[in-house]
């Protein structure tokens, strides 16, 4: 079975150093109870911050 996933947000990749802007938007989805994590879209050198198994599928 393939669980689908729906995208909260896109950071680039070419971040300033020392700057992890998707981590820090998905810890705080975390904190309002969402289970965000953060992965990486090497197609498009991007940051997800995702949500697993969600409605909408992006």
């Amino acid at each position: 079975m393939v669980m689908g996933r729906t995208v909260l947000e896109r950071f680039p990749a070419g971040g300033p150093r020392g700057s992890w802007p998707a981590e820090e938007f998905a810890h705080a989805r975390r904190q309002e109870g969402m289970p965000a994590e953060v992965v990486m879209d090497l197609a498009t050198d991007t940051f997800l911050v995702i949500l697993r198994g969600a409605e909408g599928v992006d």
